[in-house]
C-alpha cells in the first residue's frame, strides 16, 4: 500500500518564490500539492507547467475572500505555505487564522528573505513579525524559514550588457567598501530547501535560515570580471549616504504609507542589512535563534555562485522579476 501523500497548499503561487517552491515538491512523490493564485493570475504562463502535470489552480483572493471562504478552501491540507508579498499583516493573519481551524500540521509564513532582528532594521521584517506573533497566539505549528539574498538580483552587469535579461533590479551598486559578507542562495534551490524543511521534524515550530555559499561584494564585481573578461563599473555608495536615504524614506514613508515609498525604503534597509550591518550571515542567524540549513542537511547538493554566475552570463540562467518594474 502507497504511503499517503503530504497535502501541501502553496499561496502566491506565480511568484519567483512560489513557483521555485512548487517546482522542487513536484520532484518529489511525498507531497499532493495544491496552488492558490489570485482570480486574476489563473492563466499568467509562470503556472502552464504546473497544469501540464495536473496540479490543481484554485482562484482565491485572499484580501477580499471571507474567514469562511478561506477556511472552505483550504479543507484537507497538512501544510500551508504562504507566498504572498505582504505590504501589511492583515491577510498572512487572516490565512493563520484560516489554517487553524482547518487544523494543518505546519504553517509556513511569508517571511524567505535576509535575515534581520525583528524591529529597528527593516520594515518588511517588522509586518512579518505581527505574522509570526499572531502564529503563536493561535498555538499553530509553523516553521518561519528564510535564505540569504538571491544570486538572480545579487550580480553585476558588465559593460556589454550580458546580464541585461536577468531582472530589471539594477544590481551594481556597490555600498560601503565592498568587503562586507553576506549569505546567498539560488533561487531554485530555496524551493528545495523547502521541500526538506517541511517534511523534517527537527524544524516544527522552529526557525531555519537557508544558504549556499557566503561572499563580499567586491568579490562578486570580480567574478563577473574574471568571467567575462571586462571591467564592471561600480556605483559606489557610502555607508553615510545609505544612512541619509533610509532617514529620507523612512520619513516619506511616514507621511504617505504608499506601496511606492515602501518600496524606496525596503530596498534600502535591504542594502543595510546584507551589506553593511552583517545581518544576512550565519553566524548571526544562530545569535537569532536559527537553525542553519548547513547543519541539518550537509549534503545537500547546491548550485554555487560561479556555476551560476556562468551559466547568466552564456545567457542560459532563469531571469526573475522581468514583469516588474522599479523606477516609480
Amino acid at each position: 500500500m502507497a504511503a499517503q501523500k503530504i497535502k501541501v497548499a502553496v499561496t502566491g503561487a506565480t511568484g519567483e518564490t512560489g513557483v521555485s517552491i512548487i517546482k522542487a515538491l513536484l520532484e518529489s512523490e511525498e507531497f499532493a500539492i495544491t496552488a492558490y493564485v489570485r482570480p486574476s493570475s489563473t492563466e499568467k504562463p509562470q503556472l502552464q507547467g504546473f497544469k501540464e502535470k495536473k496540479v490543481p489552480i484554485i482562484p482565491l483572493d485572499l484580501e477580499a475572500a471571507s474567514l469562511e471562504e478561506i477556511v472552505k478552501a483550504f479543507q484537507g491540507q497538512d501544510i500551508i505555505i504562504s507566498g504572498v508579498m505582504p505590504h501589511t499583516s492583515d491577510i498572512e493573519k487572516k490565512l493563520a487564522t484560516a489554517a487553524k481551524e482547518v487544523g494543518v500540521k505546519r504553517f509556513i509564513p511569508s517571511f524567505f528573505a535576509p535575515l534581520a532582528p525583528p524591529t529597528g532594521v527593516n520594515i518588511l521584517r517588522e509586518i512579518k513579525e505581527e505574522v509570526i506573533n499572531h502564529v503563536k497566539k493561535l498555538h499553530l505549528p509553523y516553521t518561519v524559514i528564510d535564505a540569504g539574498g538571491w544570486y538572480q538580483v545579487s550580480l553585476p552587469n558588465p559593460p556589454s550588457g550580458k546580464l541585461d535579461y536577468m531582472t530589471k533590479i539594477p544590481s551594481n551598486v556597490q555600498y560601503g567598501d565592498g568587503h562586507y559578507s553576506t549569505s546567498v542562495v539560488d533561487l531554485g534551490d530555496i524551493g528545495k530547501y523547502v521541500a526538506l524543511i517541511i517534511k523534517d521534524p527537527r524544524t516544527l515550530n522552529k526557525y531555519v535560515f537557508t544558504y549556499n555559499e557566503v561572499w563580499t561584494h567586491d568579490a562578486m564585481f570580480k567574478l563577473v570580471e574574471e568571467l567575462s573578461g571586462e571591467t564592471v563599473e561600480r556605483q559606489s555608495v557610502p555607508e553615510e549616504a545609505l544612512e541619509a536615504g533610509i532617514q529620507e524614506a523612512s520619513k516619506a514613508y511616514e507621511q504617505d504609507p504608499s506601496y511606492k515609498n515602501f518600496v524606496l525604503l525596503l530596498v534600502q534597509q535591504y542594502a543595510n542589512q546584507n551589506w553593511i550591518r552583517g545581518d544576512n550571515l550565519p553566524e548571526t542567524g544562530t545569535y537569532l535563534g536559527y537553525l542553519l540549513s548547513k547543519d541539518l542537511y550537509p549534503d545537500f547538493k547546491f548550485v554555487g555562485l560561479r556555476d551560476f554566475a556562468k551559466e547568466a552570463l552564456d545567457g542560459k540562467a532563469q531571469p526573475v522579476y522581468t514583469t516588474k518594474t522599479f523606477d516609480f
